[in-house]
């Protein structure tokens, strides 16, 4: 079985989480996501960001030091440190009306039993959409691909609308050498 330190990013609804929880549990390593880390947990959640030190202290002390391990979500602008102890870097892509279709299917879930603020969700969706426009801001395909330009590590692209165990098994057969 070859495990290594492996990321896994995409745009938000790509399939990043859940190919990372995959390999994880293949592996029998830990997963982590990169939005537990940026995000100080609240309720609601994702409105008060860690501080970016913090960030990183707290990756080096619960999973970086590890043999192996599964990081998933974007490092963009303040996780190169922890990126650069990866030995390989998993991009997916999607479609962008398949990945709007799964972040609503995602949310649907989430709204159950709780106070659901649609001010913030179509905040949410808006920023999700600017992903495949050139001129977005934000987290956005362009902005993820001349940063994966500037790694060291060797990269495999994937499309999202793959079954997990089909993704899973592409990323096991490709595992390149340490």
């Amino acid at each position: 079985m070859r495990r290594c330190r492996l990321h896994v990013m995409g745009a938000s609804g790509s399939g990043t989480t859940t190919l990372a929880r995959a390999l994880a549990d293949h592996w029998s390593v830990p997963h982590a996501d990169a939005d537990d880390y940026f995000w100080v947990p609240t309720d609601p959640p994702y409105v008060e960001r860690r501080p970016e030190s913090d960030r990183l202290a707290l990756m080096r002390e619960v999973f970086v030091p590890r043999e192996a391990w599964v990081l998933s979500g974007s490092m963009v602008d303040w996780g190169d440190a922890v990126v650069d102890e990866c030995d390989a870097i998993v991009f997916l892509t999607l479609d962008p009306q398949e990945r709007l279709r799964r972040l609503e299917a995602r949310e649907v879930h989430r709204r159950a039993g709780r106070g659901f603020d649609s001010t913030a969700w179509e905040g949410f969706l808006d920023w999700a959409r600017g992903y495949d426009d050139p001129a977005f801001d934000g987290r956005s395909r362009l902005a993820h691909e001349k940063w994966l330009a500037e790694r060291h590590h060797p990269v495999l692209r994937l499309d999202g609308a793959a079954s997990r165990e089909e993704l899973r098994d592409r990323v096991l057969d490709w595992i390149p050498d340490h």
